[in-house]
């Protein structure tokens, strides 16, 4: 037989009628199995899609483990930083206080308040070193521990990511493996005794001008009072009493600060002119007409003396005066030229010659023989007249009568001329311990800018463990089986190999707010966990955060922010000096350069490719597939660090670890800044 016989046509059997029938439809059979082929199809694809999934899986476990690694160094870096700024913030905070006091040391009667803020300043740049100091330490031994710390971290982010029975091993490797920060520039000692000197010194020469200043004063008031001030009389009294003067010829001046030596001058002129136009006998005897010759001629004198007076003010506070002292005794009349003029008319009595003290003398009988002095009487050249006696005595009686007793208006200008003089030579010590206490601030000045060029060297060199990148070699360990609801028994059992990534973070800028408002916190937190630091350190604790909050600013948030402080200093107005060197400190303060190496922080960022490597000292990614192979199969955590040249550390010896200590001045006492290392390594 050549083939079977089908039906009762007893033709062959096809192969292809299994699956269609003789009308040209689909038989059982191929229903059958097209259905069983698709869904062996899908199952595949389902058991495919599943395992290119989970294979893919371990690049981004490798991911979050590079990313979590470079969080660590992120998170150092940050710790460091805030180290910097608070040693800058408080090496500025502590000098600029000290500026102050220099500025109080050049203002008169606040010398109490200037050693201070000497002393206040001088304080926080202690309380600055000993931090640095503590901060050096502390960085350095925090930074050994980076290593360790991105393992842990980058361990358990692997560890974390495990689950639905895929089991990874992988850590993270930050480049360079060893640190290589600079905190030399950190602890400069900031040396204040040369601006403690120069403070002192300029407190003396501001004492100087303080008692040269109330001399002066006391002066201006005495001669104020002489002249218009004092009650019942004085100068512009007597004025108006015995001269009739009134109006603006006899100005009166309410306060000293409003009157000057001047207006006395302007005064006693309007005075002799009115008096000596004026003046007559006032009795009908001999003795009154000597007397009115007298006043004459000692007005004659007094306006004399006046026309070669002077009075003149300068913008430098000093002033050039001169105001005659008229004679009140017969000593001093003897020393002037009212003995000595040829003014007196004679005559000829008998053999001698006669002086009179007009000719209207009784005794004045014979006939005219010029003029003389009365010196002449004593040197015996004339005689003195039998009849008016005049000679200097008479002279002298007539300045004492109006001098020494106060009824007579040369009794208060003899108060104004003295109190002038004092006045003048109180102004000239002045004018001369006011030289002396700028050239003193010129001294320190220079102290304070050298100081500030110590806190304006490099800042700290932060270059820490993984500071280039850092590397994750992630592993999926073992094989693993396809679960059976993706194949069952339509498929041959199967198992997703072993897998390995690598994966890369580095650090880059973050141009966000977050540093500043990182440490404005930070500030807050210490002024209100430690109430007592910032109520000793007053306006310095108030500066020191106006310029923590500026410290991503630069200088020009630190310049401003000084410059606001010096300008709050009471009392600076009120010298010249002082107004001059709070110019010079903001100028030396501006000038300064006092700008942080980091103005912007950190933030972890991703790479597909390791590109950090190189970088590192590693061949690149070559090199890592070479460890990776040495490794075999299933390798874990700890193999894959030796083979990296680093140590397996299971957990930390410590939880916390004290960086940096904050001195309070003068309690003994320190506040401590502690890093919690279980959340330095992302823990909770």
């Amino acid at each position: 037989m050549h083939g079977q016989m089908s039906g009762t046509d007893n033709r062959p059997l096809s192969p292809i009628s299994l699956f269609i029938n003789d009308e040209g439809g689909y038989t059982t059979v191929a229903m059958a199995i097209a259905l069983l082929l698709s869904i062996t199809l899908v199952l595949f694809a389902g058991r495919t899609q599943w395992s290119l999934s989970r294979a893919a899986e371990v690049q981004e476990v490798a991911d979050a483990c590079a990313l979590s690694a470079s969080n660590v160094v992120a998170r150092y870096a940050t710790c460091a930083q805030v180290c910097d700024a608070l040693i800058l913030s408080m090496g500025i905070a502590g000098l600029v206080t000290c500026g102050a006091g220099l500025v109080l040391s050049c203002i008169p009667g606040v010398q109490p308040v200037a050693e201070k803020t000497i002393e206040l300043g001088t304080s926080v740049l202690e309380s600055r070193s000993s931090f640095a100091r503590s901060a050096v330490s502390g960085l350095s031994k925090l930074e050994e521990l980076v290593p360790a710390l991105v393992a842990l971290n980058s361990i358990a982010t692997v560890e974390a990511n495990e689950g639905d029975g895929i089991s990874y091993a992988g850590v993270a490797v930050p480049l360079p493996l060893e640190g290589q920060s600079d905190f030399s520039n950190l602890d400069t000692e900031i040396d204040t005794r040369s601006i403690e000197e120069n403070a002192s010194r300029m407190q003396d020469a501001a004492e100087r001008v303080e008692e040269a200043e109330q001399r002066a004063n006391e002066a201006l008031i005495r001669g104020w009072m002489a002249d218009c001030g004092q009650r019942p009389r004085c100068m512009r009294e007597r004025a108006a009493t015995l001269a009739g003067l009134g109006g603006g010829q006899n100005p009166d001046y309410p306060t000293y600060e409003s009157w000057t030596f001047g207006a006395a001058l302007v005064r006693a002129r309007t005075y002799y002119p009115v008096r000596l136009s004026t003046d007559s006998p006032e009795y009908g005897t001999l003795e009154a007409l000597v007397d009115s010759c007298a006043r004459k001629a000692f007005y004659e004198y007094a306006i004399d003396c006046l026309s070669y007076a002077y009075y003149s003010e300068f913008a430098d506070g000093t002033v050039d005066l001169y105001l005659p002292e008229l004679p009140h005794n017969t000593a001093e009349t003897r020393a002037t030229s009212l003995y000595t003029d040829v003014c007196w008319p004679c005559t000829q009595e008998g053999d001698a010659r006669v002086l009179h003290a007009t000719l209207a003398c009784p005794g004045a009988l014979g006939a005219g023989s010029g003029y003389a002095s009365l010196a002449d009487i004593d040197s015996g050249l004339v005689s003195r007249c039998e009849e008016c006696q005049m000679d200097v005595t008479d002279m002298g009686r007539v300045a004492a009568a109006s001098t020494n007793i106060d009824n007579g208006f040369e009794h208060y200008w003899r108060e104004v001329v003295r109190a002038s003089r004092d006045y003048e030579v109180a102004l000239d010590d002045r004018r001369e311990a006011e030289e002396e206490l700028e050239g003193v601030s010129e001294g320190g000045l220079d102290a304070f800018q050298e100081a500030l060029e110590l806190l304006a060297v490099p800042r700290p060199h932060i270059v820490p463990p993984g500071a280039w990148g850092c590397v994750a070699i992630v592993a999926r360990t073992d094989s693993h089986e396809v679960p059976n609801r993706l194949g069952g028994n339509l498929l041959d059992p199967a198992s997703l190999p072993p897998g390995v990534a690598i994966s890369a973070a580095m650090l880059a800028p973050d141009d966000s707010a977050e540093g500043n408002s990182l440490l404005a916190h930070l500030f807050d937190g210490l002024a209100d966990s430690n109430p007592v630091l910032f109520e000793m350190l007053g306006g310095a604790g108030s500066l020191w955060g106006a310029l923590i909050e500026s410290y991503d600013d630069a200088y020009e948030g630190i310049a401003e922010s000084s410059t606001e402080f010096l300008e709050r200093i009471d009392g600076v107005t009120g010298s010249s000096v002082g107004s001059w060197i709070r110019g010079k400190v903001e100028e030396v303060v501006c000038a300064a350069g006092l700008e942080p190496r980091y103005t912007l922080w950190q933030t972890p960022f991703g790479f597909k490719r390791p590109r950090v490597s190189p970088g590192g000292g590693w061949g690149g990614i070559s090199q890592a597939q070479r460890i990776i192979l040495s490794l075999g199969p299933s390798p874990d955590a700890a193999a894959i660090l030796r083979a990296l040249g680093m140590e397996y550390i299971a957990s930390l010896p410590s939880s916390t670890i004290t960086i940096a200590e904050i001195p309070i001045p003068g309690t003994g006492m320190s506040i401590p800044i502690e890093v919690d290392l279980s959340k330095l390594a992302g823990g909770p």
